[in-house]
């Protein structure tokens, strides 16, 4: 059974803080063979919100929410992570309804941008995104931006 935390930087425990940096990093910088500036200055912004999913006591699941002005002109979701183990089940879907429902409590009917790794755009394309540019590359990695209207 999953559970969702919603933290300020602020908030988070040492532990927390630790299972948010290691899940990431084990995804986005060792999974995907990507040495990249995982620590960017962002997680501690004002308004910046983490959403921590966890089965038992093992954090499965995280994305961070970022207010207008951080990443994007309108409200963002980024870094976007789950564990290895627990992909395919619809885990990430979970996810994103859970960033997005977290979002429309905090800045209601505000758009959200992402920075989708372009493999994932018909992924997030379900959720309501479209996208907003052509292919990019960010650390080496094809992605796209894409918007979800309010």
């Amino acid at each position: 059974m999953m559970t969702w935390q919603l933290k300020l930087f602020s908030q988070l425990s040492t532990m927390q803080l630790y299972q948010l940096l290691k899940l990431r990093v084990d995804v986005f910088v060792v999974e995907q063979k990507c040495p990249y500036p995982e620590l960017d200055g962002k997680d501690h912004l004002q308004d910046v919100y983490h959403l921590l999913g966890y089965q038992g006591d093992t954090l499965i699941a995280c994305a961070r929410l970022l207010p207008k002005g951080v990443s994007y002109p309108s409200v963002s979701i980024g870094r976007v992570a789950i564990a290895k183990g627990h992909r395919g089940g619809g885990l990430g879907h979970l996810l994103v309804q859970e960033a997005l429902g977290a979002c429309d409590q905090l800045w209601p009917k505000e758009s959200i941008e992402i920075g989708a790794q372009e493999h994932l755009s018909k992924f997030y394309q379900q959720h309501g995104f479209i996208a907003t540019s052509a292919m990019y590359l960010e650390d080496d990695i094809p992605h796209i931006d894409m918007k979800l209207e309010k």
